[in-house]
This record gives C-alpha cells, sequence and structure tokens, in this order.
C-alpha cells in the first residue's frame, strides 16, 4: 500500500520518527483493548509507550511550523 501513503504523507520520504510513533501508538492501542478483555498490562510500560507517542507527534507536528532552508 505504498508504505503505508508514505507513512501518512506531507513529504516524499518516511521519516523513522513517523515509524516509531505509529509502532508505539500501536502498542498503545493493544494494551488499552486488552485490559478491557481482562488482561493486566503493566502500568509503567503503558506510560513508557505513551510518552513516546506524545514525543513523537510533538516533534512531528513542530516540523510543520519549523523555517526551511
Amino acid at each position: 500500500m505504498n508504505f503505508i501513503s508514505t507513512m501518512l504523507s506531507d513529504s516524499t520520504a518516511v521519516s523513522s520518527k513517523r515509524v516509531i510513533t505509529l509502532l508505539a501508538f500501536i502498542v498503545c492501542a493493544s494494551a488499552f483493548v486488552s485490559s478491557i478483555i481482562g488482561y493486566h498490562v503493566d502500568s509503567k510500560l503503558f506510560d513508557s509507550m505513551m510518552y513516546i507517542v506524545i514525543a513523537g507527534l510533538s516533534l512531528t507536528a513542530s516540523e510543520k511550523f519549523a523555517p526551511t532552508k
């Protein structure tokens, strides 16, 4: 699928920050769903992955407002 539409567009190259953020989001989402069905997920693991997602989204969003050379 064209590497998920060139990793959700905005540029021609795939950014490693976006890949890591997407993977961390998938882990957080699966941990959330598994906690609903009764499986216990360590809260420190969930918090650390959540912080990675927050930092990744913040850095990716800040690139949009950075001046280009």
